[in-house]
């Protein structure tokens, strides 16, 4: 698949429309407002395949790339497992129509069951977060099994939002790179796959390589440049570490968005930014990148002015 190069994200002090779980911006453009259910259709049970839920999905940003399979009489096939995770496990699924050369592969990112997942840390990444009704903030603070439903298509939403944003941008000066979303439908979530589309082996973990003292530079140089990408926009990424981060054809690649944090409405914004920072400094600095280009404080301190804090 290929990179993307998106341009900074207008700064929200200047009016623009900020991010808002109850209403975000990609459902209010005509689309259901409510979560979907999460899909029930049996594959077949010859050749796995099950018809493509793309007509019942909200849609990511257009135009929609040229290599996406968007035809509704495509099919999708589960592939198998990429990732598994405390939160969600992500699949590897192949769209195509048949008896055509249109085909696609898709990272499906399916949350867990609210039964099955860790709420201890929530709570910290959902200040800032709103929602308009008084009975879904009682039930999210208190956990109820609505609340942790609630919590659940929070992430999901949350991920697409700040997805779409970001490939929203467009070409200018500032850059990240993303995986295209292509689609939310309740707490499924379908992706670009950042691989190889041959062989369907993903894009490696920045923690599984050792690159040579340039391509460590040149990735810590693209890594700051994302990160004040984020900032300008008043987020921080929240969970940041070489194992959310793909290099793929030497372009960092920017993944796992459920938790993002808005900085300036979280009250613990800035202390996000800062562990952000922390994190991902301390494996550049272990693999030699010299400690004053990796100085956490001095970056942090950067990433704050950029998005307005000083």
């Amino acid at each position: 698949m290929r990179d993307h190069d998106l341009p900074a994200l207008e700064r929200r002090s200047r009016g623009k429309s900020r991010f808002d779980d109850d209403e975000p911006q990609f459902l209010k453009r005509g689309r259901p407002t409510e979560p979907l259910a999460d899909p029930d259709s049996e594959p077949d049970p010859d050749t796995g395949e099950r018809w493509s839920s793309w007509d019942d999905a909200v849609h990511g940003p257009q135009p929609h790339p040229a290599w996406l399979v968007t035809e509704l009489a495509a099919k999708d096939t589960e592939l198998g497992v990429l990732k598994t995770g405390k939160e969600a496990d992500v699949h590897l699924v192949r769209r195509a129509v048949p008896d055509t050369d249109r085909s696609c592969l898709l990272a499906v990112k399916r949350y867990r069951d609210p039964e099955h997942r860790l709420f201890h840390r929530d709570a910290g990444y959902l200040e800032g977060r709103r929602v308009r009704r008084s009975r879904e903030n009682r039930a999210m603070a208190s956990r109820t099994a609505f609340g942790r439903q609630m919590i659940a298509g929070q992430w999901a939403a949350a991920e697409f939002a700040a997805l779409s944003r970001l490939w929203e941008i467009g070409a200018g000066h500032d850059r990240i790179a993303v995986p295209y979303p292509v689609q939310l439908r309740g707490t499924e979530l379908m992706l670009e796959f950042v691989g190889d589309a041959e062989s369907g082996e993903a894009a490696p973990r920045l923690a599984q390589l050792r690159p040579d003292p340039a391509e460590l530079r040149d990735l810590w140089a693209q890594l700051v440049e994302a990160l004040r990408v984020l900032a300008r926009a008043g987020y921080a990424h929240g969970d940041l570490s070489p194992y959310n981060l793909l290099v793929h054809r030497g372009r960092l690649v920017v993944i796992d968005l459920p938790q993002v944090v808005d900085v300036v409405a979280n009250p613990q914004g800035p202390e996000f930014l800062a562990r952000d920072v922390r994190v991902v400094g301390a494996w550049f600095a272990a693999r030699g990148l010299p400690a004053e280009q990796v100085d956490p404080a001095m970056v942090t301190g950067e990433l704050l002015h950029e998005a307005g804090l000083r």
